[in-house]
């Protein structure tokens, strides 16, 4: 039994599909289409023939009109795959607007049921709606029902099951356009085309996919004559909806301003908007990152917080637990779930490292295989957070505040708010980022979008940035470990709207489309949806981690620990090694940017790290759990504690610090070389992604942008933060690039000007 949703964007309807299906749920793209298709079981009640349910969630659409593949996609299923029932989710806080396509999924043969959703939110208002009133006027069955809360959902299914019968379309518009809708209906039954009526009505508003086929454009010229029928229908339908369907909402007596418009009044507002989202931002990143989380009153009064775990002389044992949770200050929620994972993982890796006594395969599969593994797994829990933080922003509603709030400053750099979006989801991962971009309609606006996609750094990065922030921290006695990572994130940001700037002023200029999107009331997000989007997350994260990363590292440990005559060499002997020869030879090509020639003899091993990363990003990290561990063996000394204690400690952060000690480099190398992996080519599946998502030709020009980008901002950052002088030089070069950027675009505009009066004359 094969049931599928249709409704407008944020009617609740992938909420409602999360309920029904829960972990059966499996994205795809539909065949042909990159339109990301959601296909899953329903977990309740069995079919009329106890055979399972199978829910299909359809895009968001306003319309059935052919205008964008979305539309296209919902109108073929709906007519050329002849599910068992089309469930419409309507808004019911947006009835009148929410019914529009309500009037045109009637038209088609199929069974309909109607589903009110956010009733909850109706009721919670004071408003009332007569349901029975709508179920009479419309013909079909209409449950009310709360996709965030669950209720009424299983009853709705129940009645499906039940409603599972043959159906004639009908539509509101064939009383007042009689004579019409006969001549097209009986057009379209001579040629047995399935669903006649919708076929017949789309005519008739001059759809373009109906014009088609032959003989339907003769016809309509005929019908019509001087008359406008496509406005004759919706307007048709909007009389119906007002005068038959709007009634049955009746609104209580209210304050002009809704909390949700009140809300607003300070989250969109025209200046302040952008700083409340800048400060809350940075609150996740504390929440997730920080180590100084929180200072007890008290203590803290007293100047220099609280007592670190040597001030208070615990026993080992209890000074690793108690090294959990805080060492002078609280650490955060995020950093207490790594410290956690980071305990158990070292304790596991020195057990199994410990029991073999073969140096070299205890080297292979506790160092190289397990440290790598390891070092990428402890981020799991922040990753998540950060996940679970931006996840918590997009169910409440306000990132949908954020991207019109955004629209306004995007316009000026050639881009509409809606490419905010899939920057955004960004954060979280570029794959599903980049298949976001499908909603933009300007193909250089979208071309533009997906390459800046990388420079919001995803989970993937987040490692990087915490053992390198760290590393600077505890090496060099500077910063603060969040206040760094943040600030790079904003860097990445920045450079994304510069990049956009110059691509759609030089050779991706394009007219600027309207933003139009709905801003949803505020609510609660729901818990069960939540961590049911975590747990894709995961299984997404930990898959990649045994598989690409697993084999990376085994790679990695391999050419560190032979030479080229293919001898097993010791730790100490790594500089000899295959994996070191082919580090020194690319070695001088990240010079400009802080990590080449000028670091000592292990300098070579950044430009491996940089190198891995293009694999996978987590790879970054997990080459400095195998090759820190291989340097601390050659002799770096690390505040004078053993190699064995200090990987067992913190993985990322004292692996970076032994990478520090051994090569020489400095803190603006350090944050050059973060910039580098931020903003340099993506991982291979956001490579695959983004060839996928493009159009033909495109993808190489993308890859050199990603390229030369981020070798000329961390040379930028670099130069800068070593001979501070040096940003007058790069100010100079950003003015003489516009100039020439200004005046090309002048002698276009002269040119054409010129050749449209002599095309004229």
């Amino acid at each position: 039994m094969k049931v599928a949703l249709i409704g407008n964007p944020n009617c609740g309807k992938t909420t409602l599909f999360n309920f029904l299906t829960g972990s059966t749920a499996h994205v795809g793209n539909w065949p042909g289409v990159t339109v990301e298709k959601r296909e899953g079981v329903y977990k309740g009640l069995k079919g009329r023939c106890g055979e399972k349910i199978e829910i299909v969630d359809l895009p968001g659409i306003y319309s059935l009109s052919p205008y964008t593949p979305e539309e296209v996609i919902s109108r073929n299923f709906m007519i050329d795959e002849h599910p068992d029932l089309v469930i419409n989710i309507v808004d019911a806080t947006n009835l009148e607007r929410n019914l529009y396509l309500t009037t045109q999924v009637l038209e088609a043969d199929v069974p309909v049921m109607v589903a009110l959703n956010m009733m909850d939110a109706v009721e919670k208002s004071g408003d009332t709606i007569d349901v029975k009133v709508l179920e009479r006027e419309l013909g079909v069955p209409v449950m009310p029902i709360s996709a965030l809360k669950g209720t009424g959902v299983d009853k709705m299914m129940e009645r499906a099951v039940e409603e599972c019968k043959p159906r004639k379309g009908v539509s509101v518009v064939n009383d007042a356009l009689k004579a019409e809708v006969a001549a097209t209906l009986d057009f379209y039954e001579s040629a047995e085309v399935s669903s006649p009526l919708f076929h017949a009505i789309k005519l008739l508003e001059n759809d373009e996919i109906e014009l088609e086929r032959n003989g339907a454009k003769e016809l309509l010229k005929k019908i019509a004559g001087d008359n406008d029928l496509e406005a004759a229908v919706v307007d048709e339908r909007y009389k119906y909806i007002v005068s038959r369907l709007a009634v049955a909402k009746k609104k209580a007596k209210r304050d002009d301003l809704s909390k949700s418009d009140k809300i607003d009044k300070a989250l969109t507002h025209r200046v302040w908007a952008i700083p409340i989202f800048l400060v809350i931002l940075f609150a996740i990143f504390h929440v997730t990152f920080s180590e100084d989380f929180l200072y007890i009153g008290a203590w803290a009064s007293l100047g220099g917080g609280l007592p670190t775990l040597a001030d208070l002389g615990l026993s080992e044992g209890m000074g690793t637990f108690v090294g959990i949770f805080y060492d002078g200050a609280v650490f955060s929620p995020g950093v207490i779930l790594f410290n956690i994972f980071d305990t158990l993982f070292s304790t596991i890796m020195d057990a199994i490292g410990g029991a073999i006594s073969t140096e070299w395969l205890s080297g292979l599969i506790a160092d190289g295989v397990l440290g790598g593994l390891f070092a990428v797994l402890g981020f799991l829990p922040q990753i998540l957070m950060l996940f679970l933080w931006f996840s918590i922003l997009e169910d409440t509603g306000y990132m949908a505040r954020v991207a019109f709030v955004l629209d306004r400053i995007f316009r000026r750099f050639g881009l509409s708010g809606r490419s905010f979006m899939p920057m955004i989801m960004g954060f979280g991962c570029g794959v599903p980022a980049m298949i976001n971009t499908r909603t933009l309609a300007d193909e250089n606006e979208r071309t533009a979008t997906i390459r800046v996609i990388p420079f919001f750094s995803c989970g993937a990065k987040l490692p990087i940035l915490t053992a390198i922030a760290g590393g600077i921290c505890e090496y060099f006695g500077v910063g603060n470990a969040d206040l760094i990572t943040y600030g790079m994130y904003l860097l990445g940001v920045v450079s994304a709207v510069v990049c956009v700037l110059l691509m759609r002023n030089t050779t991706m200029k394009g007219a600027i489309p309207p933003f139009i999107m709905e801003l949803p009331t505020y609510h609660r997000p729901q818990f069960k949806s939540l961590m049911l989007h975590l747990w894709d997350k995961t299984k997404h994260f930990v898959k990649k981690a045994f598989t690409i990363i697993f084999a990376s590292t085994v790679i990695i440990w391999l050419f560190s620990h032979l030479n080229w005559s293919w001898r097993y060499l010791p730790d100490e002997q790594m500089n000899d090694s295959i994996l070191a020869s082919l580090g020194k030879l690319i070695q001088p090509i990240f010079t400009p940017l802080g990590f080449g020639s000028q670091l000592n003899s292990f300098g070579w091993v950044f430009a491996v790290a940089a190198l891995t990363g293009l694999i996978a990003k987590e790879n970054v990290v997990a080459t400095f759990g195998t090759l820190g561990a291989c340097l601390i063996a050659m002799g770096a000394n690390v505040g004078g504690v053993t190699g064995d204690v200090l990987l067992a400690d913190e993985e990322g952060i004292l692996s970076s610090i032994a990478m520090i000690t051994a090569t020489g480099i400095t803190i603006p190398a350090l944050i050059s070389f973060i910039a580098f992996n931020m903003l340099t080519i993506p991982c291979f599946a956001a490579c695959a992604t983004a060839k996928g998502e493009l159009k033909k030709g495109t993808f190489k020009w993308t890859l050199l942008f990603w390229v030369a980008a981020s070798y000329i901002i961390s040379a930028a950052v670099y130069t800068i933060g070593t001979w501070w002088w040096t940003l007058f030089i790069w100010l100079l070069a950003v003015a003489v690039a516009v100039t020439l950027i200004e005046l090309n675009n002048k002698g276009k505009i002269k040119f054409n000007r010129r050749k449209k009066q002599a095309e004229a004359a």
